[in-house]
């Protein structure tokens, strides 16, 4: 079987993927720096599930850090990276911009340089929809422009689509950066609108609904981020064969570098994922309506046509089931608490 590497192991998207390659069989070794952005209880409680497992190694290492990331593609040959580790959040990223640059953008290039003296044969990495920025043309797709990013935090992850491209055209790195849309689910973080309302309501205390509550989110079950991942594992990028310098499309390109959508079914109106939260939990919220915040989009809907093309897959969770599933493992988890 295969050695993977899945950097932001401790994360929410880096646990699941983890988890479902040592469910398949592989070897994954995962880095995570454990840093307190949000409750580090929570991503040890997802480490003490992978260390379960004999083919799981964890190294508790940053990134951004060049000399632990030089020594560990020199002690290991991947036959995949996937690159989780991010500071993640818009709204820290008005008030903690240097986290970005050394978390996004230090430790994207530390992980480029190790695959390429490496020669690792496919990198994945996390971009982000929020690439999208001002643009209001939906369904969003990646042959739309993302040149206008409205917050530091997108700047970044369209950095990283830049930054990718470089290297795969110098040296034929094959990288895919995948924009995921608004990540839920079991085990999802404490600083996303999920966990926060579902905490709010139980403990009877107000929601905050931006923008009044009308603003729509392509809304993406954890399941649906895992497999598409899985699949890219053997589908490393390639060259377009048809792409052309005349009009180059962004998606793609001579050399093997791609970009994809990964975004749940329907655009959901926040007021809507609101009410199935009340019915999942069996009680009401009580709502705070405020304007919309600095760095928030209006809208997000995903096109996924690329993903499905290239890997046979189409996000199919309803709202509906994943919310009821992320509310039952957060009753489990937290009622008592």
């Amino acid at each position: 079987m295969s050695t993977y590497l899945v950097t932001g192991v401790a994360g929410f998207i880096g646990y699941h993927v983890a988890a479902r390659m040592l469910e398949d069989g592989h070897t994954v070794i995962g880095v995570d720096n454990i840093n307190d952005y949000y409750d580090v209880s929570l991503k040890q409680a997802r480490l003490l599930q992978l260390t379960a497992s004999d083919t799981f190694s964890f190294l508790e290492n940053d990134v951004a850090e060049s000399c632990s990331m030089e020594q560990l593609f020199e002690t290991h040959q991947f036959d995949a990276v996937v690159h989780l580790a991010a500071q993640a959040g818009v709204r820290h990223s008005l008030t903690h911009p240097h986290d970005y640059m050394n978390a996004n953008l230090i430790g994207f290039l530390n992980i480029l340089e190790g695959c390429r003296h490496s020669q690792c044969p496919n990198l994945i990495y996390a971009s982000s929809s929020s690439v999208y920025g001002s643009n209001t043309r939906m369904p969003f797709s990646v042959e739309h422009s993302a040149d206008h990013p409205v917050s530091l935090y997108a700047a970044t992850k369209k950095a990283n689509e830049l930054m990718a491209h470089s290297y795969s055209h110098l040296y034929g790195l094959p990288t895919t950066g995948l924009r995921f849309f608004t990540v839920y689910g079991p085990w999802g973080r404490p600083d996303m609108a999920l966990f926060l309302f579902a905490k709010a309501i139980l403990s009877g205390e107000p929601i905050k609904l931006f923008n009044h509550g009308n603003m729509r989110r392509s809304f993406t079950y954890i399941d649906d981020i895992v497999e598409p991942i899985a699949r890219l594992l053997d589908l490393p990028a390639k060259a377009n064969p048809v792409w052309s310098s005349d009009d180059p499309k962004p998606s793609s390109s001579a050399a093997p570098y791609r970009v994809l959508n990964i975004g749940g079914g329907e655009s959901v109106e926040l007021n809507r994922f609101v009410e199935i939260i009340e019915a999942c939990l069996g009680k009401k919220a009580i709502r705070e309506l405020l304007p919309i915040q600095p760095g928030d989009v209006l809208a997000s809907d995903a096109d996924v046509s690329a993903l499905e093309k290239v890997t046979g897959f189409r996000p199919k969770t309803t709202i509906e089931a994943g919310i009821s599933e992320f509310c039952r493992w957060f009753l489990e988890r937290y009622s008592d608490k």
